[in-house]
């Protein structure tokens, strides 16, 4: 096999298939190599093209990918990792390593050429099965599921977010451990992003905070290929992004020649790295699916090449065009190397941190704990305990009280909101905000995150902090619940990638009142709740909104969220901490037959015990269930669940939601159907029947409903209930 190139030739020459003059054209001469210079190796255009056509190859034998810009990404790929990139192959969990994020997550295939020429936990069949069942190699990235891969980026521009969360992570983490002499936490977070991530409007909220933020530890590079899906960026996308992005305060560099400069493209990342008050945006101008005769069309972007283009291909970069999965020796001899050359460094950091503990004991001791994913001792102790005789309060202010504990005892626990911080309540009194310390607004070492009116991008943001490592830092959120929804699609990837975010939902329900419909969320606990993997909790007093931030922290590998009143709870009769982190128990009980049973969440529940009383009050055997949250609940065993909602008498959901989620839990379902209505909440409540007077009134039409009727528990079923 011959050593191939690829100089611009191709580009030129593309007709000329096989030509002997191009591919074993002549490497592009440097300048001799000094300090802060690029040194050409002889087999970088093999190792580059390499990676195009095993890229290509991954494809074609999946029959489904995108081939278009793994090609034309191959050379900064290369020169990004050969000469860049701190990491350790057969560590993949180093702390200190380089953190790398494929916001264009389709070129997935690129990533997974990478990482098996590197040496992770990727074999030559994990390539050959690319987008099958129970593959290694998705159909794009995924944190958890491959070595090496450190977000799940999915949807275009959660990848943004996620590489703005890591870079924000190290510099908080890093404020807080680092001392003169030692640099224990100082990795870079590199980022790949297309034309698709910018025009996708999470990554403008996440750039924007990137830039007000001064990451100079960020470095993004920009596919500027003017190719996507529905063909040449002309007909939607005409803006200049790299005038957006020096607007948001990021250090801007162009390399023209992205298909060959590698020079270029050294010059421009060693250059970011020199940049330490901004996060850098290197806009590299490349040809979608290089050397293919479909070149920079969107006939390259997602669909497998034909045979005769792709044996065109490798013979143009001088491989065999027969052959397929080919990797030249000089390759693997490279990318060895390199791998060779993470192990050191992540040696050298081990001694390094060794020198740290013995000389700084207690931050040893910390950084040691954190690093292998435990809380400190006894951090559940903090909680607050409440009892029936305490006053009634709104559960977002509870949710103040657990937070201010919670920053004395987890000092990895960081916490933000979108610009309610009056409203959400989360910032505890001697908080310092995570500032550039240029500002004389804060520190980085502070830990309350001020993240704008910005809710997507701040939860995509908040699982790039969340994947930075261990404990070392972990992130809660907030806004009010309604607004979640802006969030949705980063919400759903911490479910999928395990990432444990806790979401602080304030002014939980039409109970925020004067705001009105606008505000009021109906279909938000639904939708969350639909979510695998997501834990949605509504506490109706102190003990559950402490039970809510015990398992939401306990939860390493499950993401929370906390619906929280405005309007003040009173404490309930037989509510502990112990019983609402079964995600459900009984509030008030009968002895002997009962004729109802009320099962409610937050604020509905008193409405209920109202209720309950006035059906009593006639001879009715009425018991309560407060049921904070759904999915834990139904992790129980069958006979807990059972003895909470048992066979023989009908059970009646109250809440001021959609009913769509209460179908496993209830006979009869009592909630909203419209939007809410603009007004002082108890109005708002009365107007939609939201009464202890009314539900006592639908409870006696649902129990003589179901009079002389065979009644089995919703949760009586063969199969999982929830």
């Amino acid at each position: 096999m011959t050593p191939a190139l690829a100089p611009l030739e191709l580009l030129r020459n593309d007709s000329t298939e096989g030509d002997a003059s191009i591919a074993s054209a002549p490497y592009r001469k440097t300048r001799q190599p000094v300090k802060m210079t690029f040194e050409a190796h002889a087999d970088d255009w093999t190792c580059i093209n390499t990676i195009r056509t095993l890229s290509l190859d991954v494809v074609n034998k999946a029959n489904s990918g995108h081939p278009g810009a793994p090609m034309g990404m191959a050379p900064v790929a290369h020169i990004l990792w050969s000469r860049f990139m701190r990491c350790n192959p057969k560590s993949s969990h180093w702390p200190n390593r380089d953190r790398f994020v494929l916001s264009n997550g389709h070129a997935c295939a690129l990533q997974y050429v990478l990482l098996h020429l590197l040496g992770y936990k990727l074999s030559m069949d994990d390539l050959k099965s690319f987008r099958q069942v129970d593959s290694t190699c998705n159909g794009h990235p995924e944190v958890h599921h491959t070595d090496g891969v450190e977000v799940t980026t999915g949807p275009l521009g959660q990848g943004f977010g996620n590489a703005v969360g890591l870079a924000m992570a190290q510099a908080q983490v890093g404020a807080t451990f680092n001392k003169d002499g030692f640099s224990l936490f100082d990795n870079y977070t590199y980022m790949f992003t297309g034309d698709g991530c910018l025009q996708e409007g999470v990554a403008s909220e996440a750039a924007s905070l990137a830039g007000h933020l001064q990451l100079g530890n960020l470095i993004a590079i920009y596919d500027s290929n003017k190719i996507t899906i529905d063909g040449d960026t002309a007909v939607s996308f005409t803006e200049d992004v790299t005038k957006r992005m020096e607007a948001y305060g990021w250090h801007c560099q162009t390399v023209e020649q992205g298909d060959d400069d590698l020079e270029g493209m050294y010059s421009a990342i060693l250059a970011a790295q020199q940049v330490k008050d901004k996060p850098s945006f290197i806009t590299l101008k490349t040809t979608i699916g290089f050397g293919s005769k479909l070149q920079g069309t969107h006939g390259v972007h997602g669909n497998p090449l034909k045979p005769d283009d792709t044996e065109a291909i490798k013979k143009k970069f001088g491989f065999d065009p027969a052959a397929k999965f080919a990797i030249p020796d000089a390759t693997k001899t490279a990318y060895a190397k390199i791998g060779e050359r993470g192990a050191k460094l992540e040696s050298d950091w081990t001694e390094l941190l060794s020198k740290y503990t013995e000389k700084f004991s207690a931050e040893g001791k910390d950084l040691e704990r954190r690093l292998a994913g435990k809380l400190p001792d006894g951090w559940e102790k903090c909680l607050p305990v409440y009892s029936q005789k305490d006053d009634a309060i709104a559960s977002r202010k509870l949710s103040e009280t657990v937070i201010t504990k919670l920053a004395d005892a987890v000092p990895e626990f960081v916490c933000g909101s979108a610009d309610l911080t009056g409203s959400n309540l989360t910032r505890w009194k001697t908080a310092t905000d995570f500032q550039p310390p240029s500002t004389g607004l804060g520190s980085y070492a502070g830990r309350y995150m001020r993240y704008g009116i910005r809710e997507h991008g701040m939860g995509a943001i908040a699982n790039g902090m969340a994947a930075y490592g261990g404990n070392l830092i972990l992130p809660a959120i907030s806004t009010f619940a309604n607004f979640t929804s802006y969030a949705a699609g980063a919400i759903r990837l911490s479910a999928l990638s395990g990432f444990r975010v806790i979401w602080v939902a304030t002014h939980d329900s039409i109970g925020l009142g004067e705001d009105g419909p606008t505000h009021q969320p109906i279909e938000v606990a639904a939708h969350f709740r639909a979510l695998p993997n997501m834990h949605v909790w509504r506490p109706a007093d102190g003990n559950e909104t402490s039970a809510a931030y015990l398992m939401a922290m306990m939860n390493a590998t499950t993401p929370s969220m906390l619906l929280l009143t405005r309007q003040n709870l009173p404490q309930l009769e037989n509510s502990t901490i112990a019983h609402a982190t079964k995600g459900g128990y009984v509030v008030h009980d009968t002895d002997g037959e009962t004729d109802l049973t009320y099962v409610s969440t937050g604020s509905e529940v008193s409405i209920c015990m109202e209720a309950a009383k006035i059906l009593m009050d006639k001879g009715v055997k009425v018991r309560v269930v407060s049921l904070p949250c759904f999915e834990i609940f139904a992790a129980q065993p069958k006979d807990y669940r059972m003895s909470i909602l048992p066979d023989g008498h009908p059970v009646l959901s109250v809440e001021a939601y959609s009913t769509v989620s209460w179908g496993a839990l209830a006979h009869e379902h009592y909630g909203m159907s419209t939007f809410g209505a603009s007004g002082p909440y108890k109005d708002v409540y009365k107007k939609f029947g939201f009464t202890g007077e009314n539900i006592a009134s639908v409870g006696e039409k649902v129990i003589a409903f179901w009079k002389g009727k065979t009644i089995l528990s919703p949760q009586n079923t063969c199969l999982v209930a929830i």
